[in-house]
């Protein structure tokens, strides 16, 4: 069940919920809008991350679920918006992409993407503890695949004498040593 404003509200007075800052003219029936920690410029087709003013803690019952905001998707504005995991604890890095025909822009402290919390049946077994937590400001890709190319080929001549020249490219990236 999606909490309502009242709800937010109660659980951050709890000190079960941290929204901060937090400002209570963001609030809106069914979310929280959160804003942008730096101004963004994109131009059409252009790709950029940014990351959410708000530092969040999300209790271990409580799922995040993120949106752009109507202005800005009728203006071009797409995110690729993954699920606030319950645990989370950290600045928000959003991953956007001006599809529009105009210049995009979001002021610094505007509101881009609004928070909607879903209350789970019970406290989640294995709350988040990955890569992204406590993140601050933007944060790259934590993925392990960001090497550049001259390592890669470094780290494969050096595989390749140490399994005797047998190294597939997935052994070379470390999926299957």
């Amino acid at each position: 069940m999606a909490l309502s404003d009242a709800s937010i509200k109660r659980l951050i007075g709890e000190g079960k919920l941290t929204i901060d800052p937090f400002d209570e003219g963001n609030l809106n029936p069914a979310g929280y809008d959160l804003r942008s920690a730096g101004e963004v410029v994109l131009e059409p087709g252009q790709h950029g991350l940014t990351s959410t003013l708000e530092w969040i803690s999300l209790p271990p019952d409580v799922l995040g679920i993120l949106h752009v905001r109507s202005s800005f998707a009728r203006e071009g504005l797409f995110a690729s918006l993954a699920l606030v995991d319950p645990g989370f604890r950290g600045q928000l890095t959003v991953s956007i992409f001006n599809a529009g025909k105009g210049l995009l822009r979001i002021g610094c402290g505007e509101r881009f993407i609004q928070l909607t919390l879903v209350q789970l049946s019970g406290e989640a077994e294995r709350p988040y503890k990955g890569r992204y937590q406590d993140s601050l400001g933007v944060v790259e890709s934590r993925r392990g695949l960001s090497l550049s190319v001259s390592l890669w080929k470094e780290l494969y001549s050096f595989m390749l004498k140490l399994y005797g020249g047998k190294v597939s490219y997935w052994q070379a990236r470390g999926y299957m040593i």
